[in-house]
């Protein structure tokens, strides 16, 4: 798989800026990303993002998607299957891990202190349609065939018919 990411060495993280509402997300929930980006139109890329709950806050339905995600919750609580008032689910504390592959539904989420979850998203290309290409990894591409072709004369083409 094609990674598009900068090689980044160890710097410190600015906690207090850059922080944005992803689509589809109440206010009190935000994202900063930390690395890549993926392409949900094309089904590429591979992106990290921290995310972070504002104390109380909640989403009401649960979420699917297209991609690979992996979570780790860093710091604070996260509730799995609330419902859509914030109500019920399963509580979980800090060093939990979920890897979901596309299409599988989860959540709703909700935070009772706040949370700082770890995410990476990315699409496997392996299970896209292959086109012509791309058909394999380049790995185990076919080269062309290595025939040896005549060169072309110079002056008139000679007709391939007999006489």
């Amino acid at each position: 798989m094609a990674i598009n990411k900068l090689h980044d060495e160890f710097h410190a993280v600015d906690m207090q800026n850059g922080w944005e509402v992803p689509p589809g997300y109440p206010p009190g929930i935000q994202q900063k990303m930390l690395s890549g980006a993926i392409d949900d139109k094309k089904k590429s890329g591979f992106r990290t993002r921290l995310l972070r709950f504002a104390p109380g806050e909640y989403t009401t339905a649960p979420f699917v998607h297209e991609h690979w995600e992996e979570v780790f919750l860093v710091s604070g609580d996260l509730i799995v299957g609330n419902d859509a008032q914030g109500n019920g689910g399963t509580k979980f504390g800090p060093n939990t891990y979920a890897c979901r592959p596309p299409g599988a539904f989860h959540g709703p989420f909700k935070s009772d202190g706040g949370c700082l979850l770890l995410e990476q998203h990315y699409y496997d290309w392996t299970a896209r349609p292959k086109t012509k290409a791309k058909a394999a990894h380049p790995a185990k591409r076919v080269t062309a065939s290595k025939k040896k072709v005549a060169p072309k004369r110079a002056g008139k083409a000679k007709s391939s018919k007999r006489r």
